[in-house]
């Protein structure tokens, strides 16, 4: 199974989402983020924070340049960092760096995109162009790509859920399950929030995951509703 997890915004919340459940995942399985701002320089080159806890919850050796290969130190937007240092950011080279060999042996991967849904990528495209054909190509072999949305709970989540969840089924593609993730320690009714959020959206809750103050993948994890995922019909 492969799924492509998004979110209402960046720093909602899902790469913490996405290592829980790879953290809860059996047998083969890996997270990749293809595209990543706000890179470390170190040794051994660019780091990203977010890839880094995707590979401790990853199991097919995969290295840190199939995890992450288009990497940028400048924590800004990737089609303003690709501009700065003179890269282009087509959809055909982000797609050829993916590896798409070692992923048709994976149980359980995730695909973790960068900011939100409509992310630019420079002249005219967005990531959810990429989305799109990766379900096409996934249909190949599997099921289809399922869409995983994670939710920051926070002041105005409502109507960013909703626009996000609308963008996603209008490009053809299908939300199998979505997280909220408390955000804002502070957010006033939050339990009305999700009563709302249960009534409107798409595909499978899979867990309501509170504030947490040292987050980390286990933690997260006893929140998720893992088996949900395990008999979806994506097409």
């Amino acid at each position: 199974m492969v799924f492509f997890v998004t979110g209402t915004d960046t720093d909602c919340g899902k790469t913490l989402v996405s290592a829980a459940l790879l953290s809860l995942a059996s047998g083969q399985k890996t997270g990749l983020k293809p595209i990543a701002s706000g890179c470390m320089q170190t040794a051994d080159g660019l780091r990203n924070s977010d890839a880094l806890q995707l590979m401790a919850q990853s199991n097919m050796g995969l290295s840190y340049e199939e995890i992450n290969p288009i990497a940028f130190e400048p924590a800004i937007a990737p089609h303003i960092a690709a501009k700065h240092a003179g890269i282009s950011l087509t959809l055909d080279a982000i797609d050829a760096a993916m590896p798409w060999t070692q992923l048709k042996g994976a149980d359980f991967a995730l695909i973790e995109g960068a900011g939100g849904w409509r992310l630019p990528l420079g002249e005219g495209r967005y990531l959810s162009e990429l989305a799109q054909h990766w379900n096409t190509k996934v249909q190949q072999d599997q099921n289809g790509l399922g869409i995983i949305l994670v939710v920051g709970m926070k002041l105005g989540c409502l109507n960013h859920a909703l626009l996000t969840q609308e963008a996603i089924l209008n490009d053809g593609l299908k939300i199998v399950g979505w997280v909220a993730n408390q955000v804002d320690k502070d957010m006033a009714c939050i339990h009305d929030n999700l009563d709302s959020l249960q009534q409107v959206m798409q595909g499978e809750f899979l867990g309501y995951v509170p504030f947490l103050y040292e987050p980390n993948p286990q933690t997260a994890g006893l929140y998720l509703n893992f088996d949900a995922l395990g008999n979806l019909q994506f097409l």
